[in-house]
Formats: C-alpha cells, sequence, structure tokens
C-alpha cells in the first residue's frame, strides 16, 4: 500500500492511491459533491473587508447630543460585591423597632436578587407571642403564591406534628430564614443566604420566644454556626444568643426531609416530646 510520501511523489495517482491518501490524512467524510478553492474565497473577499469594517463604525454617534446617548446597563453595586449587599442587611435589620417595621424592610429591601424572582415576600405565619418559634430554609412553590409559610405538603405534615404535641398556629410562630423562594426550588446559594441571614436574626430577636427549633439542615448550620449534619445536631438542646438574651435552641428534621425518610419520623417524635416538656417548664 502506498504512503503518503510515496502519493506525493506521484504526478499521477490513481483513484485508490487518493482515497488511500485521505483516509490517511484523517478525512472521512466529504461535505460536498465538488471541491471548494477556499484561497479563492479569501481573495474574493479580502477588497470587501475594508467596506464592511467602515459599516460596523457608529457614524451617527458624532452626530448625537450628549443628553440623547444610550445609556450603557447600570449594574449595582449589591451585584458586584455581595458583601455590600450584606452590610445593607445589617445595618436596615438592626433599625427595626417591632415585625411589622421588619416585614417593611424587607419588602424594600433590593440587596437580594431573589426578591426579583419570587411572586411575594414571605414573611412568618403564626401568633408573634408565642413561646416557641420554628425557622425552615425557604418558601417553596405553594408558599411563594399564598405569601405564607409551610402551607405546601410538608406544612401540611408541620401542623400535624405540632398537634401532636398541643401546638398550632394560634400558639406557635413560623418563619424562613430565607423570606423569597428561589427559582424552581432549588437550594439558596451561600451568598442568598447571608444576605437573609440578618433578617431572621432580628426577627428572632423580635419575636424573643422562650424555645428556638430549626427544621433541617440549611437552617440549623445558618443560625447555630454548625458545619455538623441534622444527624449529628437534632435533639441536642444549645443556647442561641439573640442579641437580647439567651433562649434554648433545638434542631429537628424538616418536614420534607420526613416525607422523603417516613422512617425518621420517630426520631422527630422524641424532639417534639423534648420541644414540648421545655414549653412546659418555661410556663
Amino acid at each position: 500500500m502506498p504512503t503518503a510520501s510515496d502519493i506525493l511523489r506521484d504526478p499521477a495517482p490513481s483513484l485508490r492511491d487518493l482515497l488511500t491518501f485521505y483516509v490517511e490524512s484523517g478525512v472521512d467524510c466529504a461535505l460536498l459533491e465538488e471541491p471548494v478553492d477556499r484561497l479563492a474565497e479569501q481573495a474574493a473577499v479580502a477588497p470587501l473587508a475594508p467596506l464592511a469594517a467602515a459599516a460596523e463604525k457608529p457614524v451617527y454617534a458624532p452626530l448625537l447630543r450628549a443628553s440623547e446617548m444610550p445609556k450603557p446597563a447600570i449594574r449595582t453595586e449589591t451585584a458586584l460585591v455581595p458583601e455590600i449587599a450584606i452590610a445593607a442587611a445589617r445595618e436596615a435589620a438592626a433599625t427595626a423597632p417591632d415585625l411589622a417595621a421588619l416585614r417593611a424592610l424587607l419588602e424594600n429591601f433590593e440587596g437580594c436578587a431573589l426578591k426579583s424572582t419570587a411572586t411575594r415576600l414571605v414573611f412568618a405565619d403564626g401568633n408573634p407571642q408565642a413561646k416557641v418559634m420554628f425557622v425552615g430554609e425557604a418558601p417553596g412553590r405553594d408558599e411563594d403564591i399564598e405569601g405564607l409559610p409551610f402551607v405546601g405538603r410538608s406544612g401540611k405534615l408541620l401542623d400535624l406534628m405540632l398537634a401532636a404535641i398541643g401546638l398550632n398556629r394560634t400558639n406557635a410562630y413560623i418563619a424562613n430564614v430565607i423570606p423569597w423562594r428561589p427559582p424552581g426550588n432549588r437550594d439558596p446559594s451561600p451568598q442568598e443566604t447571608q444576605i437573609c441571614l440578618p433578617f431572621i436574626k432580628r426577627h428572632i430577636e423580635l419575636v424573643n420566644p422562650d424555645v428556638l427549633v430549626t427544621l433541617g439542615n440549611p437552617s440549623t448550620q445558618s443560625l447555630m454556626g454548625t458545619r455538623d449534619g441534622i444527624m449529628k445536631t437534632r435533639g441536642r438542646w444549645r443556647d442561641y444568643d439573640t442579641g437580647t438574651r439567651s433562649i434554648k435552641a433545638l434542631a429537628t428534621f424538616h418536614p420534607a426531609y420526613l416525607l422523603r425518610q417516613p422512617s425518621y419520623k420517630r426520631m422527630a417524635w422524641l424532639d417534639l416530646r423534648s420541644i414540648a416538656a421545655a414549653l412546659k417548664a418555661n410556663q
């Protein structure tokens, strides 16, 4: 079989030799039936290049007044520097004297991009005078529609869990770390969580419950400042500093997790009994 060098030396290679040469060169398909001279194409296009470049020049710009020039898109500092949004959230949350003011601040806060994709703010539900406060991670689709936390399937399970220890939404208070639904129910990013964290901390401080219950791993890690998973943190009492006092805090499973893993309901029941005992001791 002739090699590529043999074919190049042969002034008139056969069709078989040419096909062999193409295969050895890596040519394994034909795009067109007729050959195309790319060098000729470049020569034809080259004289048109200066005209095309000239056509692309903004010849109209000098004819416009400065006030008429199109303005470039403005990027906010919070989009460029998330630390600014976090600092703004801390400053704003600290100024809220009550829950109504805190809600108004969140309604007007522009530092978190989740606000622009959510339908509405999901602030809280229940009795703000309650002795126990439950905090989850973020709203889902049903919560985003109704504007209340825990109203979907996981909310129905949470209501059953509360009822098992004599609680309901008239004597318990419920909120989330993130008050806006992430698009597609995705997990909030660390930056989004850090931006919203000052608001939920101020929220807890204003409600001032005797017992704080974090539902699930994300809310537990965010509020308790731990990297441990829920299996390690659940059922263990710890102190939560609100800034004005220290309150008892307990982590347990998120109802959505229990819907996926029903076998852990037994552990959740133990946590609920512990919560009921703590509330009874504080009466």
